[in-house]
C-alpha cells in the first residue's frame, strides 16, 4: 500500500472522529469484547475506509472503534487480517501504518496463541518479550515503502518499561501474567507436533498465525509495542483432543474480562 493511500485512510478516519488517538490497540480473535467498553465511541466498519483491508475469519468483528479507554484517547482495531486469508504483507501492515498516520505514540498488539511452554496453561495470559517469525515472508518486502528505515533495527521491538507496566499493574490486580516468545506461523492449518518440539528448541512459548507483520511495521515506524497473549489451547502433541478455531474462541471469550481489565489499566498507565 502506498503512502497516499495510508493517508487516505486517516483522513476519512478523521472526517468521522474528533481528535488525535494516543493509543491504538489491535484485538485478537474472541477478544473483541474490549471495543465494547470505549466510551463515546465513533465505530467505523473496515469496509467503509478507503483501501481498508476486511477479514473473513469468524472473532474478527472488522470494526474500528474511537474514543476513549483508560482516560487515553484510543483507535481500537475490533479484529485483524491474516497471511492465511490471502492477504500480502503490505496489507497486513496497512492498519498499522494508518494508525501510526493518525497520531498514535504506543501501539498494543493482543492475540489468541497455543501455549507450547509446558507450565502454560488454556486460560493465560502472557506479555510478549519478543518474537520469531517463521511466516516465510517479511511484510516490508519490496520496493522501499518510506514509512521508515530500509533496515529497521528488531532488537527492542517490546520495550521493557512497556512490560514492566504491564506486569506491575498485572500483580495489583492479582492477575498472573506469563512472560515468553512468540513465534509466528502463516497458518491456517494448525502446527504438527514435530514443528511444536523446534519450536521449544528454539525457545518459543507460544504459537500463533498473526501479530509479527504488525510489530515488524511499528518498529520500522518508531512505534513502542506491547502484545498480549492469550493461551487458548495447548500446542499440538501437549494435549489429546484436536486443536480447533471454536476453542480458540470459547477461551478467549471465557478469559475476556481478565484481559480486558488488564488492558484498561495499562492504557490509563501508559506515560
Amino acid at each position: 500500500m502506498k503512502a497516499q493511500q495510508v493517508k487516505e485512510a486517516a483522513d476519512f478516519i478523521r472526517q468521522r472522529a474528533l481528535g488525535e488517538p494516543a493509543v491504538g490497540i489491535v484485538l485478537g480473535s474472541g477478544l473483541g469484547a474490549l471495543a465494547e467498553t470505549v466510551e463515546n465511541p465513533v465505530r467505523i466498519p473496515y469496509a467503509e475506509i478507503p483501501h481498508f483491508p476486511v477479514s473473513s475469519v469468524a472473532g474478527h468483528a472488522g470494526v474500528m472503534h474511537l474514543g476513549r479507554l483508560g482516560g487515553q484517547a484510543v483507535a481500537v482495531m475490533q479484529g485483524r487480517i491474516h497471511h492465511y486469508e490471502g492477504f500480502s504483507g503490505n496489507e497486513l501492515v496497512f492498519p498499522v501504518r494508518v494508525l501510526h498516520e493518525l497520531g498514535i505514540g504506543y501501539l498494543v498488539l493482543s492475540n489468541s496463541a497455543g501455549g507450547i511452554n509446558p507450565a502454560f496453561e488454556p486460560g493465560d495470559l502472557m506479555v510478549v518479550t519478543d518474537h520469531i517469525n517463521f511466516m516465510g515472508f517479511n511484510p516490508l518486502l519490496g520496493v522501499d515503502s518510506g514509512f521508515g528505515p530500509r533496515f529497521p533495527d528488531l532488537s527492542a521491538v517490546y520495550p521493557a518499561e512497556l512490560r514492566r507496566i504491564a506486569r506491575a499493574t498485572a500483580d495489583r490486580q492479582g492477575v498472573s501474567l506469563r512472560e515468553g516468545v512468540y513465534l509466528a506461523v502463516s497458518g491456517p492449518s494448525y502446527e504438527t507436533p514435530a514443528e511444536i518440539r523446534l519450536f521449544r528448541q528454539w525457545g518459543a512459548d507460544a504459537v500463533g498465525m498473526s501479530t509479527v507483520p504488525e510489530a515488524i511495521a511499528a518498529a520500522q515506524l518508531g512505534l513502542p509495542v506491547l502484545c498480549i497473549s492469550c493461551i487458548t489451547n495447548k500446542a499440538a502433541g501437549l494435549q489429546e483432543q484436536p486443536l480447533s478455531h471454536q476453542e480458540v474462541l470459547d477461551i478467549s471469550t471465557a478469559v475476556s474480562q481478565n484481559f480486558i481489565q488488564l488492558l484498561l489499566e495499562i492504557v490509563e498507565c501508559l506515560p
